[in-house]
């Protein structure tokens, strides 16, 4: 696997991380590794403004960071188009279990952020090139999330999986 660095920042309050570099390690090495092959690093900081963002791209460093969130927090609002809260293991209207945050920021948010990364062409004619806007990054992260959870994956973490029935409960 290619050498990606990781970076953590100082966390005010009761803002935690949902997950860490080992379980981006798993996500990264279930893709192919051209869909990843730039990323130089991944920070993980407290930059969420609430919950207002939960990550973001830099494409020009090739980098991503992911946002510590509260300890208890509902992220419908977050949800796109063709996206429900069962997706990811929670229950509309309620507050999402650790185990939903965590499966939404990895294979939506990390996902969308590494699509963001991705160089299309913007121009065929003169064949200028421009990273991912919103609606390709949201397709990156869809496709991927699809493909990835086809076929389950045998690792201890319920986390890289989708969420099973009993987990509603």
């Amino acid at each position: 696997m290619r050498k990606v660095k990781f970076t953590y920042s100082r966390l005010g309050c009761d803002r935690k991380h949902y997950f860490n570099e080992d379980d981006v390690r798993v996500v990264l090495s279930r893709l192919p590794a051209e869909t990843w092959s730039g990323l130089r690093a991944v920070h993980f900081n407290d930059k969420s403004r609430g919950v207002r963002i939960l990550g973001y791209a830099n494409p020009r460093e090739r980098e991503i960071c992911i946002c510590a969130l509260p300890p208890r927090v509902s992220l419908s609002r977050a949800l796109v188009r063709g996206q429900y809260p069962e997706l990811f293991g929670a229950v509309r209207g309620k507050q999402w279990p650790d185990l939903a945050v965590r499966r939404f920021l990895l294979y939506d948010v990390l996902l969308h952020e590494l699509g963001h990364l991705k160089m299309v062409i913007a121009n065929p004619k003169s064949g200028r090139r421009n990273h991912a806007r919103e609606k390709l990054a949201q397709e990156f992260a869809d496709y991927w999330r699809r493909q990835l959870w086809k076929n389950r994956m045998h690792h201890p973490d319920l986390v890289h999986n989708p969420p099973e029935i009993d987990e509603y409960v």
